[in-house]
């Protein structure tokens, strides 16, 4: 275990929805972090989190918190579309920055989040969790090894059979960027494209399709009643990523998908073997038989606890993130990519 240090990272929030007090929570069980503010628009909101963590300063403008707190990180948990003035902002006061996925609206705005970190000199992390996950970690190992030989293709999936969510701005694409592929699909994807090693993104082909979210439904499913008056995102989408060393990933996600059941899965391909993200195993050739491998035990990993607290060692005690802001950029550029490409009606180049 690291050596704690005698001062307390001091961190501060800006939104204070749902997946602040995700951070909230793990926070608070850290000796060696205290919680100093937080900002959101709404002051119920923060309310419930003062009572509950005793966070002693709320503010409905981040850049007043930020000036008179002063603090060490933050933590931006707001919609998509304010992904980027809140990090730079954070940023420029002094701050490092945790920042939920994706890493903005586009790679553009992303882009100029990496520079803000470079020029403020600021530690700038990306929430990307699955990568935390034992799963991932089990088959980056085998990759990494070389049990795989090349990887060459990668298959994606992040697939709802009914669910799109009824809360927050999910189904507004001025506010998030985009539906499922950039929602529930970066999940999949960021986690895909680092256990195949992160290798550079050059080209992207993809469709997307909109049939049902933007139409009134009396169907049931897990959450029903979506506002589908203010739903201008894709149902479904489905891409392929072209990279520099050759390996290409296909992609599929949706929010609505006729098929039996929700997944959240990948699969790679290799010269030498390949494997499956859930359910986890490895294929090879062993001893002249093909030969299927899973592990006979792995741990079991709170991904969101294992985020929090990398996040924490790597500001604190300058120990080494898995979640680089650069992965975020490459994987913000994929997406772009499918979105363009959608757009277009033809693979487009990423630069």
């Amino acid at each position: 275990m690291a050596k704690r240090a005698a001062k307390k990272l001091r961190v501060a929030f800006i939104g204070a929805g749902g997946i602040a007090g995700t951070h909230m929570r793990y926070y608070n069980e850290m000796d060696d972090v205290e919680m100093v503010a937080m900002s959101d628009i709404s002051k119920p909101g923060m309310a419930r989190w003062a009572d509950q963590y005793g966070i002693p300063e709320a503010y409905t403008d981040y850049d007043k918190m930020l000036k008179e707190i002063k603090p060490d990180a933050v933590s931006v948990c707001t919609p998509n579309g304010l992904h980027a003035p809140a990090t730079i902002a954070a940023l420029k006061a002094g701050a490092h920055v945790i920042v939920e996925k994706p890493l903005a609206m586009n790679a553009k705005e992303g882009q100029q989040m990496l520079a803000a970190a470079k020029r403020y000199k600021k530690k700038l992390v990306i929430g990307f969790q699955q990568r935390y996950d034992a799963k991932a970690q089990f088959l980056k190992n085998a990759v990494d090894k070389g049990q795989m030989g090349n990887v060459l293709f990668g298959r994606v999936q992040a697939l709802r059979r009914r669910g799109i969510p009824n809360w927050g701005v999910f189904g507004r694409k001025d506010l998030q960027g985009g539906g499922p592929i950039i929602d529930i699909g970066v999940h999949a994807l960021e986690v895909t494209h680092y256990v195949m090693g992160s290798p550079k993104p050059v080209a992207a082909s993809g469709n997307i399709y909109t049939y049902m979210g933007n139409k009134p439904s009396n169907v049931q499913s897990q959450w029903p009643g979506w506002d589908h008056k203010s739903y201008t995102v894709e149902d479904l989408a489905v891409g392929q990523i072209r990279f520099e060393n050759g390996a290409t990933i296909h992609i599929e996600s949706s929010f609505v998908a006729h098929i039996p059941k929700n997944l959240m899965t990948f699969q790679l391909m290799g010269e030498k073997g390949g494997g499956t993200w859930d359910p986890v195993q490895l294929f090879e050739d062993n001893n002249g038989y093909m030969v299927n491998t899973e592990p006979g035990w792995l741990p079991k990993t709170d991904i969101f606890q294992a985020k929090m607290r990398n996040f924490v060692d790597h500001t604190l005690y300058n120990k080494p993130t898995i979640a680089p802001a650069e992965h975020g950029l490459m994987v913000q550029k994929m997406l772009d990519g499918i979105y363009e490409s959608a757009e277009k009606g033809k693979e487009v180049r990423i630069r």
